[in-house]
């Protein structure tokens, strides 16, 4: 989805490489919408850095604080020097009066955001460690259509480190976790990509974990 960024230009600021853009747990009134760079969302757990996300030029972060008017629930780090949007409720109002079409694509962004957030955090609901790891294989082939054929088997080009990131486990964990279904001929893997061979099959394991863990 396109959004004429020129329109907007009056509410971009720039971060330096390793800036802070926000914490976690602080008041926030704002979201942003990234124009170049990319920015990382984590969270501080104990001792350990968590990476949650990294986000690319187009997408959105800050989002749920105005939307649920609640504190900052992750940290947010420019990798790059970024250029983002800043956005509150104020001046989406001027934009819904000054640029509806504008506003409606930016409406359509958020609503897709929340639905990426949602569903990964279903992920980390799975008290299955393994099942996390194959949700995530789930979770992306949703956001893609499905080839031409009965569909079942779906090709991922991702690292392990990634998977590890959306599973919420470390990265020697998911590299067993897929060697085990490699074992039970459910997944092969390649240099450049993993193969599921039945995302079917896939699909039905990891929701009868889903419910038992509901039962």
């Amino acid at each position: 989805m396109s959004i004429n960024l020129e329109a907007l230009e009056r509410f971009a600021v720039d971060f330096g490489r390793g800036e802070l853009i926000f914490s976690e747990f602080e008041p926030g009134d704002t979201f942003y919408l990234i124009q170049t760079g990319r920015v990382k969302i984590f969270r501080i757990i104990g001792d350990i850095e968590k990476t949650l996300d990294v986000l690319q030029p187009g997408e959105i972060f800050g989002e749920m604080a105005i939307l649920e008017e609640a504190p900052r629930s992750a940290n947010a780090l420019a990798l790059d020097p970024v250029k983002a949007l800043v956005l509150n409720r104020k001046n989406f109002e001027v934009l819904m009066d000054g640029n509806p079409q504008i506003a409606l694509k930016l409406l359509k962004l958020l609503i897709k955001r929340i639905y990426d957030q949602r569903r990964r955090f279903m992920i980390l609901t799975l008290d299955n460690l393994d099942a996390r790891v194959e949700d995530v294989f789930l979770m992306l082939a949703e956001s893609e259509p499905a080839p031409f054929g009965d569909g079942q088997e779906r090709e991922f080009h991702l690292t392990i480190n990634e998977i590890a990131a959306w599973a919420g486990l470390p990265p020697e964990y998911c590299r067993n976790a897929v060697n085990r279904m490699v074992t039970k001929r459910r997944a092969e893997v390649f240099p450049d990509r993993i193969v599921v061979k039945n995302i079917n099959e896939l699909m039905r394991m990891v929701n009868s974990h889903r419910r038992a863990a509901e039962a």
